[in-house]
C-alpha cells in the first residue's frame, strides 16, 4: 500500500520537483530522529561524497565530540556499545547503508551515506550551526579561519598541502578526511585555537617531524591523528592532556614516544602503527596499568609486563598488538592474556629470528572469548610430534591470519575443524607440496587468501568442503599446475583472483576465441574471475 501512494504521488510531478519531493522524505525521516540522533547523522556529512566511513573512526568521533554522553555508560555498557547502538538504529531507518560488515558477519566495519541525504546533513549542519566544509582552493595552500566561521569545521584539500592559519577561539573540531593520497596539514600557532577536541594533522617532506611543544596548549583534546612519513618525535607537553580518549600515530621510520603519554587516566584508545607490513611497537612505560584501556596496539614487549603482571591489571582491553622482542617472553603473555575476558582480538608478531615451539603457543588454547587473531613469525616443527602444530588454536576464532609461519605439515587438516572460521588469510605459511580440504571441512568459511606458498604443487579439494566460501584469492603460488577438481562444487563462489600465478595454470581455465581450456569447466560457475 505504501509503495502504490509514493508511486501515485510522483507520477504526476515534473521530474524537477521529484527530488524536492523525496529531500521532503528525507527531511521527515531526519525529523522524526530521537534527539540524541540527530547530531550524530548531521555529522557525517563531514565526509566526502562517496566516502567509505570507519565505524571505529566514526563512533570514537561521536564520543569526542560530546554526542555520546558519559552518563549513558554503565559496567555493562560502555561508549563504544552505546555508539554502535546509534549507528545500528541509523541503520535500521535506512538513512546510513552498510559497506562492509565486520568479520563476524553480524556487525559493520564500514559504512555510507548516499549523495542526496549527505546533501541534507551538510546543509541541515549548517543551519543547526553544527559544522561547515572548507573546500580548499585549488591555487591556495592557506586556509584561513576566523571567528565567524562555525566551531566544527572539516577541510576538503585540493591541494597536497593545507596551511591553516588565523584565529578562532571557539573551534571545537578540525578535521581533514584522508584517503590513500596523503595530505600534510600543518598548524601555525597552537594558542589559536585552544579549544579544539579534535584534532588531525599530517607531515610529509621532513626527515625528523619534532610536533609543536604548543600541542600541550590544547587542553581539551579527545582525539588526537598524527601522520607522518618519516620520524616523529612527540614533546613532552602531550601529557598535558588529561581529557585525551583516542590517540592515533602512523609513522615511517621510527617514533619518540614521551612517559607522560602512559600517564593519561582517560585514554581508552592508543594506536600507534609503523607504516609497513612488520614493524617494531613501541615500548610500554613501567607503570602503565590503566583499567580504561579498551585498544592497545602495537606494544613492544619485554620483561618488564611479565614481572610485574602489569597485562592482568588491563580489565577492559578489548583489541591488543603485540611486537615480541625474544620468543622467551611469548608463553609468559599469553598466560596472561588468558585471563582477560573481553580480550577479543589480537596481533602476535615476532621479531627473534628463532622460530616459536607449540608449547609457546598452547595458552592460547585457552583464550575461548578470542575472535580475531594474526600471528606472525615462524612456527618449528616438533622432532617428535604428538599433535599438529596449530592445534594451540582458540575454538571460537572467526577471523585469522598467519603470516610466514613455514610449516611442515599441511595446516587445512586442523583449520577446517574450527567451525566458526569465515576469514582466512595464510601467507608464508607452508612448505609442503600437498594440500587437502576434507568434506565437511571448513562449515562457515566465507574469504580464503593463499599467498606465497612456493612449494605447492598439488591442491585436493573433496565434494562439501568450504560451502560457504564465496571469495578466492591465490598469488604467488608457482608450482601449483592446476586448481583443484572440487572448486566446481563449490556454487557459492561469486570472485576468483589469480595474481603470479603459472602459465600452465591459467592457460588451462582461459576461453581463447571461443574455445575454454580444459579445466574452465572447474569455474564456469563464478560470475567474477580476475587474472593478473
Amino acid at each position: 500500500m505504501v509503495y502504490k501512494n509514493i508511486h501515485r504521488h510522483l507520477k504526476g510531478l515534473p521530474h524537477q520537483d521529484q527530488n524536492g519531493v523525496v529531500n521532503r522524505i528525507l527531511v521527515s525521516s531526519y525529523n522524526d530522529l530521537p534527539y540524541p540522533l540527530k547530531p550524530c547523522l548531521l555529522y557525517l556529512g563531514h565526509y566526502p561524497k562517496d566516502w567509505e566511513i570507519s565505524k571505529n573512526e566514526l563512533i570514537r568521533l561521536w564520543i569526542a565530540e560530546g554526542f555520546i554522553s558519559p552518563s549513558l555508560e554503565s559496567k555493562e555498557i560502555s561508549m563504544e556499545d552505546v555508539g554502535e547502538h546509534f549507528l545500528e538504529e541509523l541503520i535500521d531507518r535506512s538513512l546510513v547503508q552498510v559497506s562492509r560488515q565486520g568479520y563476524t558477519g553480524t556487525n559493520v566495519k564500514t559504512c555510507r551515506v548516499h549523495d542526496l541525504l549527505r546533501d541534507l546533513c551538510t546543509k541541515k549542519a549548517r543551519e543547526e550551526k553544527l559544522l561547515e566544509i572548507i573546500q580548499q582552493s585549488s591555487a591556495q595552500f592557506d586556509v584561513t579561519l576566523v571567528e565567524r566561521m562555525l566551531r566544527r569545521i572539516s577541510i576538503h584539500p585540493s591541494e597536497r598541502k593545507v596551511h591553516l592559519k588565523g584565529e578562532h577561539p571557539k573551534l571545537r573540531s578540525l578535521l581533514l578526511p584522508q584517503n590513500e593520497t596523503l595530505v600534510e596539514f600543518c598548524i601555525s600557532n597552537c594558542k589559536s585555537f585552544k579549544f579544539l577536541r579534535v584534532l588531525t594533522l599530517l607531515k610529509r617532506n621532513v626527515e625528523k617531524w619534532h610536533v609543536s611543544n604548543e600541542i600541550g596548549d590544547l587542553l581539551h583534546l579527545r582525539y588526537l591523528k598524527l601522520e607522518c612519513w618519516n620520524e616523529m618525535i612527540l614533546p613532552q607537553s602531550i601529557g598535558r592532556l588529561k581529557s585525551l580518549y583516542t590517540l592515533y600515530i602512523k609513522y615511517h621510520t621510527d617514533i619518540v614516544i614521551p612517559d607522560a603519554v602512559f600517564k593519561l587516566e582517560r585514554l581508552r584508545h592508543i594506536v600507534i602503527k609503523r607504516i609497513a607490513l612488520f614493524g617494531r611497537g613501541f615500548r610500554l612505560r613501567l607503570g602503565f596499568t590503566s583499567k580504561n584501556i579498551e585498544t592497545l596496539k602495537y606494544i613492544m614487549v619485554d620483561e618488564q609486563p611479565i614481572e610485574n603482571n602489569e597485562v592482568l591489571r588491563w580489565t577492559n582491553i578489548q583489541s591488543l598488538g603485540i611486537v615480541f622482542t625474544r620468543t622467551e617472553y611469548v608463553k609468559p603473555i599469553l598466560i596472561l592474556l588468558a585471563k582477560l575476558q573481553r580480550l577479543g582480538s589480537v596481533s602476535s608478531e615476532v621479531l627473534d629470528d628463532s622460530n616459536l615451539s607449540y608449547l609457546d603457543l598452547e595458552p592460547l588454547s585457552r583464550c575461548c572469548h578470542l575472535s580475531k587473531l594474526r600471528l606472525a613469525g615462524g612456527i618449528k616443527d616438533d622432532p617428535h610430534p604428538s599433535c599438529h602444530l596449530l592445534n594451540f588454536l582458540p575454538p571460537n576464532i572467526v577471523k585469522l591470519t598467519l603470516f610466514w609461519c613455514r610449516m611442515s605439515q599441511d595446516p587445512m587438516g586442523v583449520l577446517e575443524k574450527l567451525c566458526h572460521l569465515r576469514i582466512l588469510y595464510l601467507e608464508g605459511v607452508y612448505n609442503g607440496c600437498k594440500m587437502m580440504c576434507s568434506a565437511n571441512g571448513f562449515p562457515q568459511l566465507e574469504s580464503l587468501q593463499m599467498i606465497g606458498l612456493e612449494e605447492l604443487k598439488e591442491w585436493e579439494i573433496e565434494k562439501g568442503a568450504m560451502p560457504c566460501l564465496r571469495r578466492l584469492e591465490l598469488a604467488d603460488v608457482d608450482s601449483l599446475g592446476m586448481l583443484p577438481e572440487g572448486l566446481r562444487f563449490i556454487t557459492t563462489l561469486q570472485e576468483m583472483i589469480l595474481t603470479n600465478m603459472s602459465s600452465s595454470l591459467k592457460e588451462r581455465i582461459k576461453v581463447i576465441d571461443g574455445r575454454e581450456g580444459e579445466d574452465f569447466y572447474k569455474v564456469r560457475h563464478i560470475p567474477s574471475i580476475h587474472i593478473n
